[in-house]
C-alpha cells in the first residue's frame, strides 16, 4: 500500500471523529465569534464570518494539523482602537475603514509567509508576550464587565473602564432600571456557569460546552416570556443585532483612508498582533497533537493571510489560529484539518437556520463569556508563574503590561523588548556581548559518527534576539534522534531560549528521540525554575553551583543514588592526581566539578575544565572523564582509536604495540607504552573482545590509576551512565592481570 493510499484510508476512517470534534468546537465558536465581534464594536455577524472563512480556507490551504481558526482574543483591543480612531465617532464607518485595514493586513501576512517569517514570534521575549496577553485580558474584561452588568454605553480607555467598575456596581444597585437588573442577572448567572462548569462532573452535562449552555439557557429564558404571555423585560438594545438576511447585508471595506497615518498604524498593529497570536497558538497546539506533528508555520501564515483578506472583503474580522478552540478540538479526538472545515460548516448551518433564535441572545450573556476569557488571560497565576522564573522577568512582564494598559499594544510590546534587552545588558554588564556577536554564526551542528548522536554547540549568547539560529538547527534534525545541546561556550542563556528548548524536548520525547542540555552547570542563576536566566560569572565571585541545580545536575544526583555513589556539585581545584597522565601533560587543568564518587571501588566521574595552547591560540575545553584507582601496580599505557592521538604519543616516545593473533584490534586501536612485554600480557583475549565490542574510549594508565575519556566535550547523563558501566567492566577485566 502506497503512502498516499494509506493516508487517504486513515483520512476516511477518521472522518467521524473529526466531524464530532468540529461540531463541539462550533458550539464554542458561535458565542465567542458573536462576543468577540461585539467586544470590538463591530457587527456580531463579522465574528462568525471570520470563523467560517478561516475554517474553510485554512482547512484547505493551511500547514497545521489540528488547529482551529477564527476571530481571536488578542485582536479585540486593536480592532476596537482601529474602529474608534478611523471612524472618528462613527462606529459603523470606522468598521468599514477597519475592514479595509484587515484586507491589507491579510496581504502583509501572506507576504510574511512567502518570506518565511514564521519565526517572527521567536524575536519576542517570552515574558513580554505574557505581559501583552495579560494586558489584552484586562482590556477585554474592562469593556465587557460593564456590558455584563447591563451598562452598554460605558466608554473610555482600559484604565478608565477598570476604574469605573466600582461605580458601575454601586450605580446598578442604587439606580439600576429593570432592564439593567435583568441584564445583570443574566450576565452574573452566565459568569457563574463559566466559572463552575468544570467542577460539575456529570458526563451528560459536560457533552455541551459552557458557552453553549449559556446560549441555550438565555434563549430559553427569552422564549419563556412568550409562552407565559408576559412582555420581555429588555428592549432590542440589550440583545444581539443580526441582519434579517445575512447574505444580502454583507458589509464591504472602504479604502478611502488607505494612505493616512492612522490607517497604516492600524494595519501594522493588526498584522503584528495577528501574526504573534497565530504563531504562538500554532506552537502551543503542536505540543497537544497526539501524533506530535510539527506544523508548517510559513504555509499556515500564507493561508491565514489569504483567509483574513477574504474575510475582510465580505465584512468579517481577522482570521487567526486560536488556542482555546484548538485545545477543545484536540481533546475531542480531531486528527486532521477536516475538523476545522466541519466547524465552519456547522457555523453556516447555525446562521442560516437559527437567525431568529440568535437575535434573542442578551449581550450580557456574551459579555460574561468574554469577562471569563479576559480573566483567564490575566489571571494572578500568570503573575506567580513569571515571578517563579526570576525577579527580572516580573520587571519585563509589568513594563509590558502597564505600558500597554496606558498606551497601546504596539508601544507595550516595544517597551517590553527594550526592557528585556536593557536587563540583559545590565545582568551581563556588557553591551558588546549582544551587539558584537549578534550577527556572528554561533550554532554548530554535526552528527557524531560513532554513536550517531547529533551534537549542537552554542557560543556567545542565546536569547530572544538569536534563538531562531538554534531553532533552525534543531528543525533540521529528525525528531526520533538523540541530540545534545552544549552551552559550555555560551556565556548567557535567557528565559525565552530555555522555554523554547523545553518545547523541543517535549516534541522529541514524544517522537522517540531526546534532547539533553549540557554545559549550564557552572552558570549562575537566581532561581530554581528550569526556565531561569543562566549566566557565567567569574570563578572567584561564583556562588556555590549546587544552590540551583540544572536538570542535568538533578539527573546526575539521581544516578548516584541509584548506584549507591556520592555526588558533589561544587568546584574543586585539587587536580594534582591527574597531572601525571600523558593526556594532561600539555594541558592546564582549571578545576573539576559535578563529582560522582564510588568510595567502595575507588572510582569517580567528573566534569573538568582545561585549556589547550597559549596566547591567541588558547582554547578552553570542558569534558567529562572517569578516574579509577587501581588495586595493584599496572604498566603505563595509552589506548586510543588508531590515528586519533598517534602523533602526540609518538612525540612522547611511544610506539604502537601489536597484540599477536588480533589483527582487527591492531588495525583499529593505537596501543602504546614503554614496557611492551607487560602490556602485551595485560591485554588478554577477553579484554580485547570487550574493547572491540564497545564504543571507543581514550584509556590511559599511569601505573596507579586509569583515566577514561570519551570526547572532548561534556557528556549527557546517558553517556555518563554508559561510561560508568564501561569503566566498571574494564576494572573487573584488568583485575584478572596477575600481580608482579
Amino acid at each position: 500500500m502506497t503512502s498516499k493510499t494509506h493516508h487517504k484510508k486513515h483520512f476516511i476512517q477518521d472522518l467521524p471523529k473529526n466531524l464530532f470534534s468540529g461540531f463541539v468546537v462550533s458550539l464554542i465558536a458561535l458565542p465567542l465569534g458573536l462576543g468577540l465581534a461585539i467586544a470590538s464594536d463591530a457587527p456580531p455577524i463579522s465574528g462568525i464570518i471570520a470563523a467560517i472563512v478561516g475554517g474553510i480556507v485554512v482547512a484547505i490551504l493551511g500547514g497545521s494539523n489540528v488547529t482551529i481558526t477564527g476571530p481571536g482574543n488578542g485582536l479585540v483591543i486593536v480592532l476596537l482602537g482601529a474602529i474608534t480612531t478611523l471612524g472618528a465617532g462613527d462606529l459603523y464607518q470606522g468598521y468599514l475603514f477597519t475592514l479595509a485595514a484587515i484586507v491589507v493586513s491579510g496581504v502583509l501576512m501572506l507576504l510574511l509567509g512567502f518570506l518565511k517569517m514564521g519565526r517572527l514570534a521567536d524575536f519576542f521575549p517570552a515574558s513580554a508576550v505574557e505581559g501583552m496577553l495579560a494586558a489584552i485580558g484586562w482590556g477585554i474584561l474592562a469593556k465587557q464587565f460593564h456590558i455584563m452588568i447591563g451598562h452598554n454605553n460605558e466608554h473610555g480607555s482600559i484604565v478608565q473602564l477598570l476604574a469605573q467598575i466600582p461605580n458601575g456596581l454601586t450605580d446598578l444597585f442604587q439606580n439600576g432600571t429593570t432592564e439593567e437588573l435583568v441584564a445583570a442577572g443574566i450576565g452574573i448567572i452566565s459568569l457563574f456557569i463559566m466559572v463552575f462548569y468544570s467542577k460539575i462532573r456529570n458526563q451528560y452535562f459536560q457533552l455541551i460546552p459552557a458557552p453553549m449552555w449559556i446560549l441555550i439557557l438565555s434563549v430559553g429564558f427569552s422564549y419563556s416570556f412568550g409562552w407565559l404571555n408576559i412582555p420581555f423585560p429588555m428592549d432590542p438594545s440589550y440583545l444581539i443585532s443580526i441582519p434579517e438576511n445575512v447574505l444580502s447585508n454583507l458589509a464591504f471595506p472602504d479604502f478611502s483612508k488607505a494612505l493616512t497615518k492612522e490607517f497604516m498604524v492600524s494595519v501594522f498593529a493588526i498584522t503584528l498582533i495577528a501574526s504573534i497570536e497565530s504563531l504562538l497558538s500554532i506552537k502551543a497546539v503542536d505540543k497537544l497533537d497526539p501524533q506530535s506533528r510539527r506544523s508548517n508555520v510559513n504555509k499556515d501564515l500564507k493561508a491565514l493571510g489569504f483567509a483574513t483578506s477574504l474575510s475582510g472583503l465580505v465584512g468579517g474580522l481577522n482570521v487567526v489560529t486560536v488556542i482555546a478552540r484548538s485545545s477543545v478540538n484536540v481533546n475531542n479526538g480531531a486528527t486532521n484539518r477536516s475538523a476545522n472545515l466541519f466547524h465552519a460548516s456547522f457555523l453556516v448551518i447555525f446562521i442560516l437556520l437559527f437567525q431568529e433564535q440568535l437575535k434573542k441572545i442578551p449581550l450580557a450573556a456574551l459579555a460574561a463569556i468574554l469577562v471569563y476569557t479576559g480573566y483567564k488571560l490575566a489571571t494572578p497565576k500568570t503573575f506567580r508563574k513569571i515571578a517563579k522564573i526570576g525577579k527580572e522577568q516580573i520587571v519585563i512582564f509589568l513594563a509590558t503590561l502597564l505600558t500597554t494598559l496606558f498606551t497601546n499594544l504596539i508601544t507595550g510590546i516595544g517597551v517590553g523588548i527594550l526592557t528585556t534587552l536593557l536587563i540583559h545588558i545590565i545582568i551581563n554588564r556588557s553591551t558588546f556581548l549582544f551587539v558584537g556577536n549578534l550577527f556572528k554564526p554561533n550554532v554548530l551542528l554535526f552528527q557524531e559518527h560513532e554513536d550517531k548522536n547529533y551534537y549542537v554547540s552554542v557560543k556567545y549568547f542565546c536569547s530572544f534576539l538569536n534563538f531562531f539560529k538554534l531553532k533552525n538547527k534543531l528543525d533540521a534534525i529528525p525528531e526520533d534522534q538523540n541530540v545534545i545541546v552544549d552551552f559550555s561556550l555560551c556565556g548567557f542563556v535567557d528565559h525565552t531560549a530555555m522555554e523554547g528548548l523545553e518545547s523541543y524536548m517535549h516534541v522529541f520525547s514524544k517522537k522517540g528521540g531526546s534532547i539533553e542540555i549540557v554545559g549550564l552547570d557552572k552558570h549562575g542563576t537566581d532561581s530554581k525554575h528550569p526556565f531561569a536566566i543562566r549566566k557565567i560569572i567569574p570563578l572567584e565571585t561564583l556562588k556555590p553551583i549546587e544552590k540551583y541545580f540544572t536538570r542535568r545536575q538533578t539527573h546526575l544526583k539521581e544516578t548516584t543514588t541509584e548506584l549507591g555513589w556520592n555526588y558533589r556539585a561544587q568546584k574543586n581545584i585539587e587536580t594534582s592526581f591527574l597531572s601525571d597522565f600523558i593526556f594532561f601533560k600539555t594541558r592546564e587543568i582549571s578545576y573539576l566539578y559535578n563529582h560522582l564518587i564510588d568510595e567502595k571501588d575507588h572510582c569517580s566521574v567528573f566534569d573538568i575544565e582545561f585549556t589547550e595552547g597559549a596566547f591567541v591560540a588558547k582554547e578552553v575545553i570542558k569534558s567529562t572523564v572517569m578516574h579509577i584507582e587501581l588495586r595493584q601496580r599496572f604498566p603505563v599505557f595509552t589506548l586510543d582509536k588508531e590515528g586519533l592521538l598517534e602523533r602526540i604519543y609518538k612525540l612522547a616516545g611511544f610506539k604502537d604495540i601489536t597484540i599477536d593473533n588480533h589483527p582487527d584490534f591492531n588495525r583499529r586501536f593505537f596501543l602504546s607504552g614503554e614496557k611492551t612485554t607487560q602490556i602485551q600480557g595485560l591485554f588478554h583475549d577477553e579484554l580485547i573482545l570487550f574493547l572491540e565490542s564497545n564504543p571507543y574510549y581514550h584509556i590511559e594508565s599511569n601505573g596507579n590509576s586509569l583515566l577514561i575519556l570519551k570526547k572532548e566535550r561534556l557528556l549527557s547523563v546517558q553517556e555518563i551512565k554508559a561510561m560508568i558501566y564501561f569503566g566498571l567492566q574494564l576494572q573487573k577485566l584488568l583485575n584478572q592481570f596477575p600481580e608482579d
